[in-house]
């Protein structure tokens, strides 16, 4: 019986929870669509606005295209904020093992929430970068499929690997003489060259990022491990993340129940005997502390933004690690992803995320707390 009950309150928790998170993210979403837009179509000379990228979405996609990449954004979300708080649940629980009022300093709390932020960024990174470049596909003007045919035939290779996406084929005609280690006696000669992976792009110049935007085509040009790209800027991102998040959630929580128990009489010896406080002002830090903590970090959250909104296809990759390319910037921003060219825009966005961050913050902790209500006096 009490083995059954475990599964059930189990289960319980986990449909609030992914219900909870996919409604946070639904009411959010079109924010973040907005955020990465201004983060990745800013330039140094220029800097989007939120408007200008509102009437750009809806011009070429309508309003649906606010929730572009919706569903992995969403599955991703699950997966990372499940992680996040379950990995703290699980640290905080061996630091307040054997404390009589099972209390977590702030301290602990800060580093124990950097090492779920972390655990969080791993698990989401392959999501994001999906969702990021639907989000910008849906403000990006396609070519039409009947414009791409009336160019010169692509090479079945590259017609599998990059759809819409025709090469420039008079750079391919004059580099025949110039690349090709094949024999000039060759029956083929230039369908062959299409085919060797430095020629894959036509010109040299990588595709469009619409034109790479589906697993299948991210694998296929750029390598399986490009769904982790920007890892080292996620990682601090949601390091420090996590680690505000917790701390501050963790002080207002301590505050309000010292204000609670204000004019008890006797005056309670713990937390267990001041009583739960009510799920609005648990939502309501948790909405602010998603805020503060979106602020910290959003620096990073551009950098990783950028470094997924690039395309760069295997050959190139291969040849930066054959040549030991080494990473421009000074320490601070090889170590943490950030590439020099986007220091004056790291802020960029940073009113949208925190918005988004501290309205999915306060949608995802209340309507749990009431779902879970809901469901166990069922």
């Amino acid at each position: 019986m009490d083995e059954l009950l475990k599964h059930h309150l189990f289960a319980t928790h986990a449909i609030a929870a992914a219900g909870s998170v996919t409604l946070g993210t639904l009411v959010s979403y079109p924010l973040d669509t907005i955020k990465v837009l201004v983060q990745v179509g800013s330039s140094t000379s220029k800097q989007l606005t939120a408007a200008q990228v509102l009437h750009r979405v809806r011009t070429f996609s309508g309003n649906l295209g606010l929730y572009s990449g919706f569903g992995w954004f969403t599955l991703g979300r699950i997966f990372g904020v499940g992680g996040r708080f379950g990995f703290y649940e699980i640290f905080t629980a061996f630091v307040k093992d054997g404390r009589e009022d099972s209390y977590v300093y702030v301290s602990e709390a800060l580093m124990v929430g950097m090492a779920s932020g972390a655990v969080e960024s791993v698990v989401t990174s392959p999501f994001d970068i999906i969702k990021l470049r639907a989000q910008v596909t849906s403000a990006s003007r396609i070519s039409s499929s009947a414009s791409c045919k009336e160019n010169i035939a692509v090479a079945p290779t590259i017609a599998r690997l990059l759809h819409r996406y025709s090469p420039e084929t008079k750079a391919l005609n004059q580099s025949v003489g110039l690349l090709s280690t094949l024999t000039s006696k060759h029956a083929d000669i230039v369908g062959a060259l299409q085919k060797y992976p430095w020629m894959m792009t036509g010109s040299g110049r990588p595709p469009p990022v619409y034109a790479v935007r589906r697993p299948t085509d991210i694998i296929s040009l750029e390598g399986f491990g490009t769904l982790w790209r920007g890892l080292r800027s996620g990682l601090v991102r949601d390091s420090i993340f996590g680690g505000i998040f917790f701390s501050s959630w963790q002080f207002l929580h301590q505050a309000m129940l010292d204000w609670k128990a204000v004019g008890m009489n006797p005056p309670p010896r713990s937390n267990e005997e001041i009583g739960p406080l009510s799920p609005l002002a648990i939502s309501v830090a948790a909405g602010f502390s998603g805020s503060v903590a979106a602020a910290a970090s959003h620096g990073f959250d551009t950098a990783k933004s950028r470094s997924q909104c690039i395309v760069v296809p295997k050959f190139v990759s291969m040849e930066r690690r054959l040549l030991k390319w080494r990473r421009p910037g000074k320490r601070f921003e090889r170590i943490t992803g950030i590439h020099p060219s986007d220091r004056n825009l790291l802020f960029c966005g940073i009113g949208l995320r925190m918005a988004r961050s501290g309205f999915a913050s306060f949608l995802i902790v209340g309507s749990f707390f009431l779902s879970v209500d809901y469901l166990i006096s069922m």
